[in-house]
């Protein structure tokens, strides 16, 4: 899932894959990560949301559909953020809580409904979770970039940093 466009140039932006996961709380401190990222490099450096729902949270899967429909309804990084600031809700009132949040953000509550009772983005979250499963994702979140996975599930500490590192390098390979 991305919300990015490529730089006007045509020269394609280094790509921070993140596997994330909407019950997961060590996603939701993430957050911030990302945000910095983003108003470090702008259009400068692609976030893609990538979907890795792990089997202990009930509703990981179905948020990760959400995601998918709130991509498709231009609010992609809007809805991810608004369902993690509020992973306990979602915790506690499931699938409602998704549509709810939809509403919440002006979005068509009515077809995350629909999209969740007829299951359009299960291909796109099952190709997430495999092609994580292939590279090595475990846990979430866990950042690719430049061909390096770097694990947040484990500790958050110092991955900004890992992650500016080489987009630096990646974006001064291109100049």
């Amino acid at each position: 899932m991305s919300d990015s466009s490529p730089a006007p140039t045509g020269t394609p932006v280094p790509v921070l894959d993140v596997w994330c996961e909407l019950q997961c709380p060590d996603c939701r401190s993430a957050l911030d990560d990302l945000h910095a990222l983003r108003a470090r490099y702008g259009d400068r450096l692609e976030l893609r949301l990538r979907h890795f729902p792990l089997e202990k949270h009930k509703h990981a899967f179905a948020a990760a559909q959400a995601a998918e429909e709130a991509l498709e309804q231009g609010k992609s990084w809007e809805y991810v953020a608004a369902v993690l600031g509020r992973v306990e809700e979602l915790d506690r009132k499931g699938e409602p809580f998704l549509v709810e949040v939809a509403g919440e953000l002006g979005l068509d509550a009515e077809e995350f409904d629909t999209a969740l009772i007829d299951g359009r983005h299960i291909l796109i979250v099952d190709a997430d979770q495999a092609e994580g499963k292939a590279i090595g994702v475990t846990g979430t979140p866990t950042y690719v970039i430049g061909g390096e996975r770097l694990d947040g599930g484990k500790s958050q500490e110092g991955l900004r940093e890992r992650v500016e590192e080489i987009a630096d390098r990646l974006l001064a390979e291109q100049d």
